[in-house]
């Protein structure tokens, strides 16, 4: 039984204020000298470095598309162990779930599934009584949904504030909170969202203080606390990467539905990863992209490969000259190579070495942004040259999650795997697969996706590998090869 206290926050839409709200609670909370554990419902990689911030401790995401549903509670239980409080930010509006697949990874759906009560964040800056009907109709639409309490946003003046709240009492929902729009909380944007802590980390702190001053001083913190602390026990066990690691088959073990398309290839049988745990008890050293540029990753991914018997070694393709020593294999996540093209393709040495690593043999991993930082130029500058492609900036964001299946036995998955992602870009490749494509994508439209060629996987699919714990074992067993 894992007995944590927990709040999911959620709003009506994107906008009005989630984000806010939960990295102020996160930060307030462990201000009083609270063990805290921060979540965001989805595949967002930026808001889970604010949490970090706020917290102390890694950013986790729940995804119930790319990792199924019957993984969020035990991947819960993973990241908040030995918390006293757990804030889960939600995605989107509480009811947006994955387009066409009902309820599926929306944040009503993943506090379903963590049996946690919600509270909503409503941006109340242009209604009054209103606002009552709003909060009347999110917490009636599915019983299942427990709405414990309301926080207003963006609230004009003590006048606002009275009618707000005189309207809420006939809904029978709470207000737990009252905020003032306030300087200082605003984040800077960009194409993709907010700009990711690496990149303005004392501005991001600064920022961080703000909310938690502002929740701290708007907030019913112990009605808060106790409506946390009326969440059940959940019965799940917490998901651990050695025992995933242990209980792998080498390569993607498939997800449960929705439903197989027709046509798509089938699943693979499960094969032992050849020689796991072996090789001389020597940990082969896999470096990971890290710094301003390469921000996109999941916690659990590097701990997988841990598990898996890797030395897991960061370097910076921003300053470091070189591959950490003994380099094994590379894994480049996703982050923002455009934003730093210039700095990237100065650090010539880096470039080199990358190159020279992937033509040796050795496997190299590269989601999203490291797909760019493998091609042979970005925005007309030179990158590593690995990949006979070119990539460019473009106006069209392209967005969603993705069914795919590999195409090509790779370090990654053998042939026919199927693999659920997601995509988050406003660049093209030129060309978009190679001769040997990674992925063919049967969600939303049929494609073929991707650059494999030797132990090089490249494709924009950012993947979680909780959800097909063997992909790590089988790319450190390439490492070891």
């Amino acid at each position: 039984m894992v007995n944590i206290p927990r709040l999911v926050v959620a709003a009506p839409s994107s906008g009005s204020g989630k984000t806010t709200v939960a990295t102020g609670l996160m930060a307030a909370f462990a201000a009083r000298g609270l063990a805290v554990s921060g979540h965001k419902v989805g595949p967002d990689y930026i808001d889970p470095g604010f949490h970090t911030l706020a917290t102390g401790r890694p950013g986790r995401n729940l995804d119930a598309y790319m990792c199924g549903p019957e993984l969020i509670a035990p991947l819960f239980a993973h990241g908040a162990r030995g918390c006293g409080l757990a804030v889960v930010e939600g995605v989107m509006g509480l009811y947006d779930g994955a387009s066409g697949l009902g309820e599926l990874a929306s944040t009503a759906h993943v506090a379903k599934l963590l049996r946690a009560p919600v509270v909503l964040v409503v941006d109340a800056s242009s209604q009054s009584r209103s606002v009552a009907a709003l909060v009347h109709g999110f917490a009636s639409w599915d019983a299942e949904v427990r709405i414990g309490g309301v926080i207003l946003n963006k609230v004009g003046s003590d006048r606002h504030e009275a009618l707000l709240r005189e309207a809420l009492e006939e809904s029978g929902v709470p207000v737990l909170g009252a905020l003032r729009r306030a300087e200082g909380v605003a984040v800077p944007s960009r194409h993709l969202g907010l700009v990711p802590v690496a990149e303005r980390r004392a501005d991001a702190v600064a920022a961080v203080a703000v909310m938690a001053g502002q929740v701290a001083a708007g907030c019913d913190l112990e009605g808060l606390s106790a409506l946390a602390r009326s969440a059940p026990p959940l019965s799940e066990a917490a998901w651990g990467a050695d025992a995933a690691v242990e209980g792998a088959f080498g390569g993607a073990v498939p997800l449960p539905a929705p439903s197989r398309n027709r046509g798509s290839a089938p699943d693979p049988a499960p094969q032992a990863p050849e020689g796991l745990g072996s090789a001389s008890g020597v940990k082969p050293v896999v470096a990971v992209a890290g710094g301003a540029a390469f921000t996109f990753s999941y916690a659990e991914n590097t701990e997988l490969l841990a598990a898996a018997g890797a030395d897991v070694v960061t370097f910076d393709p921003l300053r470091d000259e070189a591959l950490p020593l003994g380099t094994r294999g590379v894994v480049i996540g996703g982050g923002f190579p455009e934003v730093y093209a210039p700095e990237l393709s100065a650090n010539e040495a880096l470039r080199k070495a990358v190159a020279e690593l992937a033509l040796s043999g050795a496997p190299v991993a590269a989601e999203c942004a490291g797909l760019l930082y493998l091609a042979r130029s970005l925005d007309g500058l030179p990158m590593c040259g690995v990949l006979d492609a070119d990539a460019r900036m473009t106006k069209r964001l392209t967005l969603g999650y993705r069914d795919a299946v590999a195409l090509t036995d790779n370090v990654l998955a053998p042939a026919g795997a199927r693999m659920r992602g997601h995509e988050f870009h406003r660049t093209v490749i030129e060309p978009g697969a190679g001769d040997e494509p990674a992925w063919g994508m049967h969600r939303p439209e049929r494609r073929v996706e991707g650059f494999v060629r030797g132990n090089v996987h490249a494709s924009y699919l950012h993947t979680h590998w909780a959800a097909s714990p063997g992909t790590a074992a089988r790319f450190v067993e390439r490492c070891r090869g």
